[in-house]
C-alpha cells in the first residue's frame, strides 16, 4: 500500500525519467530543430557526411558510444527537420508502387521513444503512436557510424515496404537503404547489407548468418559484415514467442535409411497406435467408473476417497502420457476436479527420485508421448507387441565386443574373420535403420497432425510454421522424420536429409552489440525481457493528437449475426474506419 502511494504521488522510474527527458532533452532538440530550418539540403547531407566519416574513424566501442551521445540532439533534430521539409512540400514517395504524400513529422513523445531505443531498451508504444517513425532517429544516428544497422520485421512485405517509405528520409540526407527479401542472389544481398541500413526478417537475417558461418568457403562468399546494432519491431513475437525457434539449413544426408522401410514398418505403426488408442480408452472408462465412486449421486463422501483419488489421478495421467490428445480425456479435464487429481499423480510420480513408479506407469503403455520435447518412446510393451517373436529385435549389437570374440576366436583364417566382423557390422546397421526408422514413424501419427503441423499440397508434404501459420515450401525435417511424415500420408518419399548448420532466434541476436525492440504490448513480458536478455522495457506515453477513449458499437452484419467493434475515437476526430458490412444496429444507437 505504501508502495502504491509512493507511485501515485512522485511516479515510477520510468514516469521520472520521462519527465526528466521532456524537460532537458526534447526542448534541446526541438531547438536545434528550428536552427536548422534555415539551412539548405546540401547543408544537412554535409552535415551527415561529416558525421560519417568522423564516427566510422573510431575504432573504440566506449569512445563511440560517447560521441554518438553527444551528437544525439542534432542528430534527432536532423531527422525532424527533414520529415518537416518533406511534409512542407507534400513530398510524394512510390511505397510498394503506391504514390503517398508524406505527412508526418515526429511528436515530443516520439523524441524521447527514439532515445529509450538508441540507449538498448524495449519502447513500448500503443497502436498508432508512430512506431516506424520513431524507429528513424536512433537508426539514422547509428547509421553514421558506418558499421551497418539492421532494422528487423515480422515479414517481407513491411521490409520493402519501411525501406521505401522511410528509406526516403535517410536518402535525403545521403545514407544508403537496403532489403533483405527471400530469393535474392548471393551477390544482391551482399549488395544489401553494405547499405548504411538493411530492413529484414528475422529468418533472412538468421539463414544468411548460417550460411556465411557454415556454408561459406571463402569470405567473399559471405554477405553479412558484422552485427553492431539492431531494431526489432514487435520485439515480443520474435524474442519471446519464437525465441527458441531453431533456425535450420539442410543437405542431402550422406547415409539415409531405405525409404522402402518407411512402407514396409507403417502398418505395423498404425497397429501399434490404435492399440494404444483401445488401451486408453479402457484406462479411461476405469476412471470414469472410480470418480462416480468418488462423486455418488447422494452426494456423500466414501470412506477410502483419498485412495479413489489418487487411483483416478494416475489413470488419467497415464492416458494423458499415452494418448494426450484424446477428445474424451480433455472432456473429463474439463472439470477442475479432474484436472487438479492429473496434476496431484504427476506430481506424486516425479517426487521419487529415481522415478521407479513413473517408469512403471509408462510400462503399462505401449509407448509414452512427450508433446513438449516433441518425443515418443517405446515401451517394452510396445517392443513386444511389434516383435513378439524376436524379445532382441530392438537391441543393438555391442560392436567391440563381438569384434574382440573374433579376432580371439578359433578361426585362423583373416578373411573369414574380416567376412564375419561384416556380417555383424551388416547386422548391426539393420537393426539401427530399423529403430530408427519405427521410432520416426511414431513421431509422425502421435505428434505431427495434418493441417496443423503440415498440410498435403499437390502430393508434398509442407512444413507450417508454427508462430505465423504460413506455409515453409522446401522446407523439410531432418533425420528422416520428413520421410515418415510422407509415408503416413501415403505420398512420394523424398531423400532424407540431415541438419548442416542451425540457430536458434534468441542466440542469433544475442550476437549484436546493441539491440532494441518495439512493441505495444511489452509490459506483459517485462519480466522475462529481464531474465533472458537483461532488457528494461520502457513505456512511451500516448501522443496528445492519439489520446482519447475507448467506445463499443454494437453492430449486425447484413446477415442479420451481430457482433460487438471496440474502437479508439481520437480527439477530435469525428470518422471511423469499421469493415463495409457493418452496420450499427437500429436497436442501439452508436453514442460517442
Amino acid at each position: 500500500m505504501f508502495g502504491y502511494i509512493i507511485k501515485k504521488v512522485i511516479g515510477t522510474k520510468n514516469d521520472r525519467e520521462v519527465r526528466r527527458l521532456r524537460k532537458a532533452l526534447v526542448p534541446r532538440i526541438n531547438q536545434i530543430e528550428e536552427q536548422l530550418q534555415s539551412l539548405s539540403d546540401d547543408d544537412l547531407r554535409a552535415k551527415t557526411a561529416a558525421w560519417k566519416a568522423e564516427l566510422s574513424a573510431i575504432s573504440d566501442d566506449a569512445a563511440l558510444a560517447r560521441r554518438l551521445d553527444e551528437i544525439l540532439p542534432e542528430a534527432f533534430a536532423t531527422v525532424k527537420n527533414v520529415c518537416r521539409r518533406m511534409y512542407d512540400r507534400k513530398e510524394k514517395i512510390v511505397v510498394r508502387g503506391q504514390e503517398i504524400i508524406w505527412d508526418m513529422i515526429p511528436f515530443d513523445v516520439q523524441l524521447i521513444g527514439g532515445w529509450a531505443l538508441h540507449n538498448g531498451r524495449i519502447a513500448e508504444m500503443a497502436t498508432g503512436e508512430g512506431k516506424t517513425l520513431v524507429a528513424t532517429m536512433p537508426v539514422y544516428l547509428n547509421a553514421l557510424t558506418g558499421r551497418g544497422v539492421h532494422v528487423v520485421t515480422v515479414n517481407d512485405y513491411l521490409a520493402q515496404r519501411d525501406s521505401e517509405w522511410m528509406g526516403a528520409i535517410y536518402r535525403f540526407l545521403g545514407l544508403t537503404v537496403g532489403c533483405i527479401v527471400h530469393d535474392q542472389p548471393p551477390p544482391v544481398r551482399r549488395a544489401q547489407y553494405g547499405c548504411d541500413i538493411t530492413y529484414g526478417t528475422n529468418a533472412e537475417y538468421g539463414f544468411d548468418y548460417l550460411r556465411d558461418n557454415g556454408m561459406a568457403i571463402r569470405r567473399e562468399e559471405q554477405v553479412q559484415r558484422g552485427h553492431y546494432f539492431a531494431i526489432v519491431d514487435e520485439v515480443d513475437s520474435i524474442l519471446i514467442d519464437e525465441a527458441r525457434t531453431p533456425l535450420i539449413i539442410s543437405g542431402p544426408a550422406v547415409v539415409s535409411a531405405d525409404n522402402a522401410l518407411y512402407f514396409q514398418y507403417k502398418a505395423q505403426v498404425e497397429s501399434l497406435v490404435y492399440a494404444q488408442e483401445r488401451l486408453c480408452n479402457r484406462f479411461l472408462k476405469e476412471a470414469e467408473e472410480i470418480l462416480k465412486q468418488l462423486r455418488p449421486e447422494d452426494g456423500s463422501n466414501p470412506p477410502n476417497a483419498s485412495e479413489l483419488e489418487r487411483q483416478a489421478g494416475l489413470l488419467l495421467n497415464r492416458v494423458r502420457m499415452g494418448n494426450p490428445r484424446s477428445p474424451a480425456l480433455l472432456k473429463l479435464l474439463e472439470d477442475p476436479r479432474n484436472a487438479q487429481l492429473r496434476q496431484a499423480a504427476e506430481l506424486e510420480l516425479h517426487t521419487d527420485q529415481k522415478k521407479v513408479q513413473l517408469y512403471a506407469e509408462k510400462e503399462e503403455l505401449f509407448f509414452a508421448i512427450d508433446e513438449k520435447g516433441h518425443e515418443a518412446d517405446l515401451t517394452e510393451k510396445g517392443r513386444n507387441f511389434l516383435s513378439p517373436n524376436d524379445p532382441d529385435a530392438f537391441m543393438l549389437p555391442d560392436l567391440i565386443t563381438a569384434y574382440h570374440e573374433i579376432d580371439t576366436g578359433p578361426e585362423p583364417d583373416l578373411r573369414k574373420r574380416m567376412e564375419q566382423k561384416a556380417k555383424v557390422q551388416a547386422e548391426f546397421e539393420a537393426k539401427a535403420q530399423r529403430i530408427h526408422v519405427i521410432s520416426q514413424l511414431l513421431k509422425a501419427y502421435c505428434i505431427y497432425q495434418r493441417d496443423v503441423q503440415y498440410v498435403v499440397q499437390n502430393g508434398k508434404v509442407v512444413i507450417v510454421d508454427e508462430n505465423t501459420g504460413r506455409l515453409m515450401t522446401g522446407r523439410r525435417w531432418s533425420d528422416g522424420l520428413h520421410q515418415a511424415v510422407e509415408a503416413k500420408e501415403g505420398v512420394e518419399i523424398e531423400r532424407e536429409t540431415q541438419t548442416l548448420a542451425t540457430i536458434t532466434i534468441q542466440n542469433y541476436f544475442r550476437l549484436y552489440k546493441k539491440l532494441a525492440g518495439m512493441t505495444g504490448t511489452a509490459e506483459t513480458e517485462a519480466q522475462e525481457f529481464w531474465d533472458i536478455y537483461n532488457w528494461a522495457c520502457w513505456w512511451c506515453p500516448p501522443t496528445s493528437h492519439a489520446s482519447g477513449r475507448t467506445f463499443t458499437i454494437r453492430c449486425t452484419k447484413p446477415s442479420g449475426r451481430s457482433g460487438t467493434l471496440w474502437c479508439a475515437k481520437s480527439r477530435g476526430s469525428t470518422t471511423r474506419a469499421v469493415p463495409s458490412w457493418w452496420a450499427p444496429s437500429p436497436s442501439k444507437p452508436v453514442n460517442t
